[in-house]
């Protein structure tokens, strides 16, 4: 863990997250540290690094971050911005890591339609060996 600066030294890194005025750390260079996101609200973050020199001048960089501890959800049946009418078939599924010591396989996946290309290989794939067999079964006439 890195040693804490006390406010009056010249060299300091500043943490700051979201849009908090004061810093949840404050540090002298170089450091090394855990960030514990399980505090955090899942969603979108903003970490807020500013770095002073020993002369005063100040750096900052934002670093955007997005949290996700909780489940991951996957909504199939409605994309952001649709615009429905009637009723709306939903399928909602929500996986979380809670749970280490085992996988349960039932349900494990999103539920999902096979893909338009993966049909189309398939036929060409049936042409062709319907091809195939055609002409290596004619009987050539002599």
């Amino acid at each position: 863990m890195p040693t804490p600066s006390p406010p009056g030294d010249e060299q300091q890194v500043l943490l700051f997250l979201d849009d908090a005025p004061e810093p949840f750390a404050r540090y002298a260079p170089p450091v090394k540290l855990d960030l514990d996101t399980t505090r955090l609200v899942d969603g979108p973050h903003e970490l807020r690094v500013v770095a002073r020199s020993s002369n005063g001048q100040e750096g900052v960089q934002r670093i955007p971050f997005v949290v996700r501890n909780g489940p991951a959800i996957t909504v199939l049946g409605l994309s952001p911005d649709d615009i429905v009418s009637d009723v709306l078939p939903l399928t909602v599924t929500a996986y979380g890591s809670e749970r280490t010591d085992s996988f349960v396989i039932k349900a494990s996946e999103t539920p999902q339609g096979v893909p338009a290309w993966v049909w189309a290989g398939i036929l060409v794939f049936l042409s062709w060996g319907a091809y195939y067999l055609v002409t290596a079964l004619a009987v050539p006439t002599n």
